[in-house]
C-alpha cells in the first residue's frame, strides 16, 4: 500500500511596505500538496488498477504520469492498453503512435500496434513490420511477440513460418503464463488441421477456411509496458 505524504510548506510572512514585520506564528498556515510519486510509481499503480479491473483509475494514473513527464512512453502504452480493452481502437492507435514517436524501436509498443492490427483485421504487412521490429529487442516479450508474428502468418496463409514462431514461442514461454500456453495450444491445433496447400490458400479468403486470429480479450494479455 502506498503511504500518502503529507508535505507541509509554511508560508514566509510577507511585509507590506511601510508596516513592521508580523509574527509568522499568528499567520494560519497554508498546506500545500505535492506528488510524492515519479511517472514510474504512477504507472505501476496504474498497472495494478488493471490488474484489479479498474481500469479508469488506471487510466488516472497513467494520464498523471504524463503531466509529470511528457511524452513518458510507459504512460502512452498504458493509455494505449485501456482503451484498447474499452475497444476503443483509434484512441489505442493513437496513443501507440505517440509511444513510437518518442521511442521507435519500443518492442512493447510495436508488439502492442502489431496486436491491434490483427483485432480489427488492419494492414498485416505493417503488423508484420512491427512483430519483427519488435523481435529485434531481446528481452521478456519476446515469446508474446512470436505468438502475435505466429498470427499474422497465420492469417496471411504462411503456415510453415507460423509453426516456425509458434515452435519458437512454445520454448521461450514463461511455465507461470498459463494463458500464453493455451492461446499457442489453440492456434497450432488450428494450423494442423490445414494439411494441404489447398486448405492454406484458402486461408484468407472471403468463404474460406476461418483465419485464427486472437480474441481481443486475450490479445490484451500481450500488451507489455
Amino acid at each position: 500500500m502506498i503511504k500518502m505524504i503529507k508535505p507541509i510548506l509554511n508560508v514566509i510572512c510577507g511585509v507590506a511596505i511601510g508596516a513592521s514585520f508580523s509574527a509568522c506564528s499568528n499567520l494560519p498556515q497554508v498546506r500545500v500538496l505535492h506528488d510524492p510519486l515519479t511517472p514510474e510509481e504512477h504507472v505501476t499503480l496504474g498497472l495494478t488498477y488493471e490488474v484489479q479491473g479498474h481500469r479508469d483509475l488506471a487510466a488516472r494514473e497513467y494520464r498523471t504520469a504524463l503531466t509529470q513527464e511528457g511524452g513518458y512512453v510507459p504512460a502512452l502504452i498504458g493509455l494505449g492498453n485501456v482503451a484498447f480493452a474499452e475497444g476503443e481502437l483509434e484512441e489505442s492507435e493513437t496513443y501507440y503512435q505517440q509511444a513510437l514517436a518518442a521511442s521507435p524501436e519500443h518492442p512493447g509498443a510495436n508488439n502492442n500496434l502489431a496486436m491491434l492490427y490483427l483485432a480489427r483485421d488492419g494492414d498485416l504487412r505493417e503488423a508484420e513490420r512491427l512483430a519483427l521490429r519488435a523481435l529485434m529487442e531481446r528481452g521478456p516479450l519476446r515469446p508474446y511477440v512470436l505468438d502475435t508474428l505466429a498470427h499474422v502468418y497465420a492469417r496471411q496463409g504462411r503456415y510453415k513460418d507460423a509453426v516456425a514462431a509458434l515452435d519458437e514461442a512454445e520454448a521461450m514461454a514463461p511455465s507461470h503464463d498459463k494463458i500464453l500456453h493455451e492461446r499457442l495450444i489453440r492456434l497450432r491445433d488450428q494450423l494442423v488441421g490445414m494439411d494441404t496447400e489447398e486448405d492454406r490458400k484458402e486461408m484468407g479468403k472471403p468463404g474460406g477456411r476461418q483465419n485464427p486470429e486472437p480474441r481481443r480479450d486475450e490479445a490484451r494479455q500481450e500488451f507489455a509496458i
